[in-house]
């Protein structure tokens, strides 16, 4: 078991907090949740995982499973990193959130205006797609054309440019997109003036004090875990190396609010799960943790208020109340290279669970990876209820 590590530098009162968490739950219950994640772990075929769990504004428990690298045979510690895939969107929404704060934008904006191309579904030329539209995936914008080159969508760039838009009114339903999120990286750097990575890292990632980013080369390549995409033919792991493929001569003839999606905003994002976990209780506590304030109570709750009914989204946040049975959890996933992850917390009991897995069983079960929603369950029953 693993209860935050380094604890003789935690100040006294935290340490007394935390224990007292750890206490009330109960060590018995704490081996229970770990005999029952290695049991499903090897049901699921997990290579590794990585949680961390959080009550109140203290993340009581964190612990690492399985391995970080096959080939290796190297286990896989709390301190390791990986891409989060989607999660990452949060990261791109809550630094717009800022920048609206500091009253430089709104999402009721023409996005046409702050990406600096026009951005208009041509069935609809009459239509404005908004921020809001673009941040929720209402925009009728997908990924059909890829989303790795602003080029697609830029009608001076691209004369097939409209294949980039589907056939519904903009506004009016929800599409999961990745482009939307790459272009609102690209907004970021024409609006703040920083490059996109430099931006996340210096007003979200270092006022929390979390190790992390979207730049490769500025990590150190010694703490990334080695993600696995699963063959369900041959059931074997094959590495994805591409996972943290460092771009450098994309980064080296970089142009601000055009080359962003070397970065990929909407998924590139690399943390470890307990980093990842005090971010979410930022989200969790309406902006501030520990007394850093990253966006105002007011921001929060629009990034958290469901504009999709259907599917529960917000902005780069989504209600779900399929993952805890009778809870309505908060938060986002992911999926990529082999990888994925879960950040959720609940709004009134104040509790959330972060799960990183490197590669799995991909089984989907009412949409959601099933090796996930084992996994906050288990932590839920046995550490939370």
């Amino acid at each position: 078991m693993s209860v935050k590590s380094s604890s003789k530098t935690l100040p006294f009162v935290l340490l007394t907090t935390m224990f007292s968490c750890i206490s009330l739950m109960g060590f018995p219950q704490v081996e229970q949740a770990e005999r029952e994640m290695k049991d499903m772990m090897k049901e699921m075929k997990a290579v590794g995982i990585s949680v961390a769990v959080v009550k109140g504004e203290d993340i009581v428990y964190t612990h690492s499973f399985g391995l970080k690298n096959i080939e290796q045979n190297t286990a896989l510690s709390d301190k390791d990193i990986f891409r989060i895939a989607s999660i990452s969107k949060s990261f791109s929404a809550t630094s717009i959130m800022q920048l609206r704060d500091a009253g430089k934008l709104s999402v009721e904006d023409d996005f046409s205006k702050l990406v600096g191309f026009t951005v208009r579904n041509p069935k609809f030329p009459d239509k404005v797609i908004t921020l809001k539209m673009v941040l929720s995936h209402r925009s009728s914008i997908n990924d059909s054309q890829g989303y790795f080159n602003l080029d697609v969508i830029n009608p001076d760039r691209n004369p097939d440019y409209a294949k980039c838009y589907s056939n519904n009114e903009p506004g009016s339903t929800w599409q999961y997109c990745n482009l939307n999120y790459n272009m609102v990286g690209a907004v970021i750097e024409r609006i703040s003036g920083e490059r996109f990575d430099g931006y996340v890292k210096h007003h979200i990632l270092d006022p929390l004090g979390l190790y992390g980013g979207y730049h490769v080369d500025s990590l150190d390549a010694k703490r990334f875990v080695t993600l696995y995409e699963y063959d369900s033919v041959s059931t074997k792991f094959t590495a994805a190396p591409l996972a943290y493929a460092p771009r450098t001569a994309e980064i080296r003839n970089y142009v601000m609010g055009a080359s962003t999606p070397v970065f990929s905003p909407t998924g590139g994002m690399k943390i470890s799960a307990t980093d990842l976990a005090k971010y979410m209780t930022m989200h969790m506590q309406h902006g501030t943790y520990k007394g850093v304030k990253i966006i105002s109570k007011k921001s929060s709750k629009l990034m958290q208020k469901k504009i999709s009914e259907e599917e529960g989204y917000a902005m780069a946040i989504m209600n779900f109340d399929d993952l805890i049975p009778g809870k309505v959890m908060i938060g986002h996933n992911g999926s990529a290279y082999g990888l994925y992850s879960a950040m959720f917390f609940e709004p009134k009991e104040k509790f959330g669970i972060v799960v990183i897995t490197n590669g799995a069983d991909p089984l989907l079960v009412r949409d959601f990876r099933e090796v996930l929603r084992k996994a906050v369950n288990i932590l839920y029953k046995n550490l939370i209820q």
